[in-house]
């Protein structure tokens, strides 16, 4: 079974993620999960590509300690976090977020609390190529 969290270049199973979650407990009552994919326009400008590059090892890291954090503060059963780290186009897969827990509410907060908090505390950057430039992006919840 692959880690609970990773950065990755190739794709992932959004199957294989769900499935690796609900093994960790027969408790688990609901799953709530994020994937954030690549769009072909941001900003009022049409995005060709979109490049991610990170601190790895810090934001390996920091992930790790997003997702026990997420467990504590929602109780949950278990989590997972995938990030990918490579060039992507449109409606190509980036990240992956889940939340198992006993109730949907819990699931479905965490899960809306770790991508908020990985975009604010994960060192991971990405770069929009588009027509008129490539441009650095900041994060942003």
């Amino acid at each position: 079974m692959k880690d609970a969290v990773r950065i990755q270049q190739d794709d992932f199973s959004q199957d294989e993620e769900i499935k690796a979650l609900k093994a960790c407990s027969l408790r688990m009552g609901g799953i709530a999960t994020f994937v954030g994919c690549a769009r072909d326009f941001s900003a009022g400008r049409t995005v060709s590509q979109i490049s991610f590059d990170a601190y790895g090892s810090m934001a390996l890291s920091e992930m790790n300690q997003l997702r026990l954090d997420a467990i504590e503060k929602y109780s949950l059963l278990d989590a997972r976090i995938v990030h990918r780290l490579c060039t992507v186009t449109a409606g190509e897969n980036i990240v992956f977020i889940a939340a198992g827990a006993e109730h949907r509410v819990a699931a479905l907060d965490a899960c809306r609390w770790m991508i908020d908090e990985l975009k604010v505390r994960v060192p991971i950057w990405k770069k929009e190529v588009t027509p008129e430039g490539d441009a650095w992006l900041t994060s942003h919840p």
